[in-house]
């Protein structure tokens, strides 16, 4: 691909659950510009985008972003719980290193005072700003957001965040009640207004004080959205005739899935809308015409962010910051890439493509060193090669490795499966994917010492991805009992 003169080039990397980030990295007027940051966080957004093929979904702003991009096939989350998945990330180190799990401690106090991602371009000169659901808020990031560590100015949380779990929905009996599925008439609901709508306007208001500032800054924005409960102006769901809404391709429980394995989706249950189904636990099944419903409400909610991503990448225009500005967002497009990549390699790749020096990578143990990175630095991705010599310089995606791992307080499926605490953590699963397959094993874990026993195992999962990319065939006790990967050894 020949060099252009000036313009944007959009990387994005799609991770598994939970948290998934996009970045755009500014080609700057001049060699010495120092160029800003803006990352986006959208909550719980998976492959359901124009841009990732799908027909049905209605994503032009992501797509138009996306035709600008860089586009990763593979990238993965460190953990599918976003406390944890956020602070691995903004930290650049496993969940192992933070020692973080689930939403009840920090990782400052429990683990090791671990620089973060804004707090090391903070460092380096930029003003740093936080909007939205950024770090999970709560004891995880020390009921500040991290402040004054990771920000130059107090972070603003919207004032309708509040009602996000409250009975803000109309149901069909007319009256109010706190539903998985909830379409809103914003006029009516409390201040007239939703969270994401107010973060995208104080992205904004920022957006247009640097406009004239003297230092470059790094502006993180936290949708809510599409994260349960589906609370979202009712306008989206028109965009999804139920009767056009298809079910998903694998409804049933995997036969070989281990029971240690399985997540009995509690949160969703203590919905109103979810309870009044009367659902056996932890396996029965969801009726077709809810199962329309939840996937309608979903597809709806990622319309809704589009929207508030295409007003937050205007008002970048708008303010000429376009050709200056990194932009980290939560999907993937544009040329492919097919190598394995990790949520982990943000920080570093951040730092490289703003010009600052790339943090080292962490020795083992690292709990003593507060500035380092687990991940790999993506940098050589935004090279401008031709096909050839890029796939020749980026090597054989078959030798990429990506990890992960889940928690889990028992060997069967019970009312905390899906977000432990800490010290019911008596079990943890390691996963590792290459281009070929997923490898997991679930073995047993010591919460007071964050020691895992390999030894001990609980479980297995191993897939092929050629002939099995929906994962529904566990061939882990055909493979003469199970293995281990040497890489997954600790």
């Amino acid at each position: 691909m020949p060099q252009p003169d000036r313009g944007l080039l959009w990387l994005g990397l799609v991770l598994g659950c939970s948290c998934v980030p996009l970045v755009s990295a500014a080609l700057g007027n001049n060699a010495g510009d120092a160029l800003n940051v803006l990352l986006i966080i959208v909550d719980d957004l998976r492959l359901s985008l124009g841009c990732y093929g799908d027909k049905l979904i209605r994503s032009p702003n992501i797509d138009q972003l996306a035709s600008h991009s860089l586009l990763f096939q593979n990238a993965f989350a460190q953990q599918a719980v976003c406390a944890p998945s956020r602070v691995s990330f903004l930290t650049g180190r496993r969940p192992d290193t933070t020692r973080l799990y689930d939403f009840n401690s920090y990782w400052r106090v429990q683990a090791g005072n671990f620089s973060t991602i804004p707090q090391y371009f903070k460092e380096n000169g930029y003003v740093t700003m936080s909007v939205g659901k950024v770090f999970h808020p709560g004891i995880s990031s020390n009921h500040s957001d991290d402040s004054p560590y990771s920000w130059s100015v107090r972070p603003y949380h919207p004032s309708s965040e509040k009602y996000e779990n409250t009975k803000t929905c109309r149901g069909p009996d007319g009256e109010l009640h706190a539903n998985l599925i909830c379409p809103v008439d914003v006029a009516d609901i409390p201040e007239g207004t939703l969270p994401d709508k107010q973060s995208t306007k104080q992205a904004i208001r920022l957006l247009g004080k640097m406009k004239t500032s003297a230092s470059p800054f790094f502006l993180a924005i936290g949708y809510h959205k599409p994260h349960i409960p589906f609370r979202y102006p009712k306008e989206f769901q028109k965009l999804y005739p139920l009767e056009n809404i298809t079910l998903a391709p694998d409804p049933q429980v995997p036969a070989g899935l281990p029971p240690v394995a399985y997540n009995p989706w509690m949160d969703i249950r203590q919905r109103e809308d979810v309870q009044a189904l009367n659902l056996s636990v932890p396996y029965g099944s969801i009726p077709v015409d809810f199962q329309r419903k939840i996937r309608q409400s979903y597809f709806a909610s990622v319309s809704y962010v589009d929207t508030q991503v295409g007003h937050l990448l205007s008002a970048l225009d708008d303010f000429q910051l376009a050709n200056s500005t990194i932009v980290a967002f939560t999907s993937d497009h544009g040329r492919q890439v097919m190598d394995l990549v990790e949520l982990i390699s943000l920080f570093p790749t951040l730092a490289g493509l703003a010009g600052l020096h790339v943090p080292p990578r962490c020795p083992i143990p690292s709990f003593h060193v507060e500035l380092c990175r687990e991940g790999q630095s993506l940098l050589k991705h935004f090279r401008f090669h031709d096909l050839e010599e890029d796939l020749t310089l980026h090597g054989n995606p078959r030798e990429s490795i990506a990890y992960s791992q889940y928690p889990r307080p028992a060997d069967y499926p019970q009312w905390n499966s899906d977000k432990p605490s800490l010290k019911d953590i008596k079990v943890m699963g390691y996963s590792i994917r290459t281009i070929d397959y997923r490898y997991t094993v679930w073995v047993g874990f010591n919460p007071h010492d964050f020691l895992a026993n390999f030894s001990d195992i609980h479980g297995g999962e191993l897939y092929f991805v050629d002939s099995d990319p929906l994962q529904d065939h566990n061939m882990y006790n055909d493979s003469q009992g199970g293995y281990l990967p040497q890489s997954l050894t600790p």
